[in-house]
């Protein structure tokens, strides 16, 4: 009888050690993704600029540019943290920073260039890998919800823009929101949160073209743009 209660207070000590281990590992985690947050949380209100003062956005990317290179050796801790195969068991932790740095890249990426951020693009930025057989990588789902949220960014930029008195900003606003919602509309969702985020991406789009609308009526559109989008239609 002594023998077995002994066999059983040894496994049971071998379960709140591997407790005690994974607490600890969840609190490294936790401090590491509280540091990186804060970075973020810094170039969201850098990159506010972009809604009141146009002189302002290339400092502001160059600033924020600063600012990921710092979130990159944050991630590099986390990579450093995370057993390679535990991605997903601890992935709640910096899911939603992950999304914030997606959109916030991609917006300067857009504001610089014009253009969409890859994934690639937006993974060798952040965490360097973009596939789940490297270990620590950006996810696919993290990545799309990052462009959802550049959208509604977009979307209150062009409202901003015409404010300020920049009508060029809602039109190339309006030709690249269009094409992302094309291209979100080739994909068959089975994340729920993915699929309402998506679902929420009309919203923004109707604004936009309501704000377009709203320039073409009034006679503010540049003839060379107006033209061109009656070809296009």
């Amino acid at each position: 009888m002594m023998n077995g209660n002994l066999v059983i207070h040894n496994i049971f000590s071998e379960f709140q050690k591997s407790l005690d281990e994974e607490q600890e590992l969840r609190e490294v985690i936790r401090n590491i993704c509280k540091e990186v947050d804060s970075i973020s949380r810094k170039t969201t209100t850098v990159l506010q600029v972009i809604h009141y003062n146009e002189a302002g956005i290339a400092p502001a990317c160059l600033q924020a540019r600063e600012l990921f290179e710092e979130a990159n050796a944050g991630y590099a801790k986390l990579k450093d943290a995370v057993p390679s195969t535990k991605y997903y068991k601890y992935q709640d932790h910096w899911k939603f920073m992950t999304q914030r740095y997606c959109y916030l890249i991609s917006l300067t990426i857009w504001l610089e260039k014009g253009i969409m951020a890859t994934h690639e693009t937006v993974a060798e930025v952040l965490v360097s890998a973009v596939e789940e057989k490297e270990g620590f990588h950006l996810d696919i789902e993290d990545y799309l919800v990052g462009l959802l949220n550049l959208c509604s960014e977009l979307s209150r930029l062009a409202v901003n823009s015409v404010t300020r008195g920049d009508y060029n900003r809602p039109l190339q606003i309006s030709k690249f929101v269009m094409e992302l919602n094309a291209g979100f509309r080739l994909l068959n969702f089975k994340n729920d949160h993915l699929r309402k985020r998506f679902d929420a991406l009309k919203y923004d789009v109707k604004k936009i073209e309501e704000v377009v609308y709203d320039l073409s009526i009034r006679g503010l559109l540049p003839k060379t743009e107006t033209d061109g989008m009656a070809i296009e239609s």
